[in-house]
């Protein structure tokens, strides 16, 4: 039977972790780490070995952001592609980025090895195919700049999928994984070497005095020498808001009614690009087909949704579109992420951000770059990722672009809704910005007819909130905030829940 759900199918069946709530959550732990995810529970398992007692909190559970919505490829090349790196960086620099992406793999093989994970890990091609004069020309550069980089790649005469192409390159030993299974074995080691997991927690804020970091999450408080944030950008307003594009990126999981799955990873150069692999679970395979990428809140998932499995009947015997899903990422202005300190705060205070799509190595990469700062170890790739590197020139253009659409935002969109004259208008599960009485509101009806008006105000930085029709949430367009339908925070930045409005 069919099945279709926005959940991802990473989700299904994946068992959740057992954790042992410790009683001793009272004491001053070394490290509060605030994320469950990839770069969470890498960074906690890390510091846990070394011996530091570390506290891991998470708003739901283990890889339920972006860990779990991930398509989970393993990549050496990066979205930033070495042509811009060397372009904005230089070609030391552009080797140090692909050195890294290969000490990542590496630890992620090292983990699964060390503790037997069964993740349905393999090593894997990956093909970058061109379909125009112009993608062409790029891709020729980019094949060379990688290859300067110390990537093994070649051109090659297939492209592993189905799609025309002019011309394709292969690199040699990437990789994919379950990302659930992976990041759920790694929180259990972490647990078992007794370290404190604690889900379904809201952190609302922090403070920092005599040296030891306060972090208020639900009705506690807790206790650290140093604070993480693994939670994608800082939450509250800092300067990643404005450094750190939101995006979000569509996936399919597809039954074929062939064989005709492909055997590598593969990759167009289209704006936005499209990506393929395929992964068994409990015996089916099934083609993971993504992109239709755009900036959140800014388009219509619905669409990209039905543009993304329009492209896959284009080119597949599709007999069934089984699970589909999005995930959120952030795209820094200069094309490299930010990891270590961060800039302004208090003192022991950690983040990691900017990935862009390439969450499941680079969050891999933070949690050894942080674990490291944090255990006085010295790292060769803090300096470069360091959150208070200064380029003036490397993605300054890209900067201006961002923030003017942000302004534009705070301006354009103060408020624009007609009047809402009966809620009987109303389809359920719809959600529309509306005047209520003179009172603006979003207004949201479930599907057994309940109405739900909110603050249609952004908590984080005073943006509107649009509804995002495909998965029934609130997303903030400035900043990638995303609501609930009753106003709960279900992204950061924000911290505050959106005020409900009585009716």
């Amino acid at each position: 039977m069919k099945m279709e759900t926005t959940e991802s199918l990473w989700r299904s069946g994946t068992p959740p972790v057992m954790a042992d709530i410790p009683e001793s959550l009272s004491r001053v732990f070394d490290t509060i780490i605030v994320g469950a995810g990839i770069t969470g529970i890498t960074t906690a398992l890390l510091l846990q070995k070394a011996g530091q007692q570390c506290l891991v909190i998470d708003a739901e559970t283990v890889g339920s952001g972006t860990t779990g919505g991930t398509s989970a490829h393993l990549n050496t090349f990066f979205d930033a592609t070495y042509p811009e790196i060397e372009s904005d960086f230089g070609k030391d620099t552009a080797k140090q980025v692909a050195d890294s992406g290969k000490e990542a793999l590496s630890l992620i093989k090292e983990f699964i090895d060390q503790y037997h994970i069964d993740c349905d890990f393999e090593y894997k091609g990956a093909y970058l195919f061109s379909e125009t004069e112009k993608e062409t020309k790029q891709l020729i550069e980019i094949l060379e700049a990688s290859r300067n980089a110390g990537i093994e790649v070649v051109e090659y005469q297939d492209n592993g999928v189905p799609v025309p192409f002019q011309i394709a390159i292969h690199f040699i030993d990437q990789g994919q994984f379950h990302p659930l299974k992976y990041v759920a074995a790694l929180a259990d080691e972490f647990v078992n070497l007794g370290g404190a997991l604690l889900e379904n927690t809201f952190v609302n804020n922090s403070s920092y005095e005599n040296d030891v970091h306060t972090v208020e999450a639900g009705q506690s408080s807790f206790k650290g020498i140093n604070l993480v944030y693994a939670t994608h950008v800082p939450p509250g307003i800092t300067p990643f808001s404005f450094r750190c594009a939101p995006y979000r990126s569509y996936v399919l999981a597809v039954k074929l009614k062939n064989d005709a799955y492909p055997t590598g990873l593969a990759y167009d150069m289209q704006e936005p690009y499209h990506y393929f692999r395929t992964h068994e679970i409990r015996g089916q395979k099934y083609l993971i087909i993504g992109g239709e990428d755009h900036k959140t809140g800014h388009e219509d998932p619905v669409q990209a949704f039905k543009n993304l499995e329009a492209y896959a009947h284009k080119y597949y015997r599709v007999e069934s579109v089984d699970y589909k899903w999005s995930s959120q990422y952030y795209i820094p202005v200069d094309g490299l992420p930010y990891i270590g300190e961060l800039p302004g705060a208090a003192d022991k205070t950690y983040m990691a951000t900017g990935f862009n799509g390439n969450g499941m190595m680079f969050g891999t990469l933070s949690g050894k770059i942080i674990s490291d700062l944090i255990l006085g170890v010295e790292n060769q790739n803090a300096e470069l990722y360091s959150p208070s590197r200064m380029k003036p020139i490397a993605g300054f253009s890209e900067f201006v672009k961002e923030n003017a659409d942000v302004a534009w935002h705070f301006v354009a969109d103060r408020f624009s809704a007609e009047e809402l004259e009966s809620f009987a208008d109303l389809q359920p599960e719809q959600g529309v910005l509306a005047e209520i009485n003179g009172t603006k509101a979003a207004v949201y009806k479930d599907a057994g007819g309940t109405v739900t008006a909110l603050n249609p105000t952004c908590t984080h930085a005073g943006c509107t909130v649009v509804f995002n029709d495909a998965e029934k949430s609130w997303d903030c367009p400035c900043h990638g905030g995303r609501f609930d339908t009753s106003g709960k925070v279900i992204t950061g930045p924000p911290r505050a829940d959106l005020l409900k409005i009585s009716l």
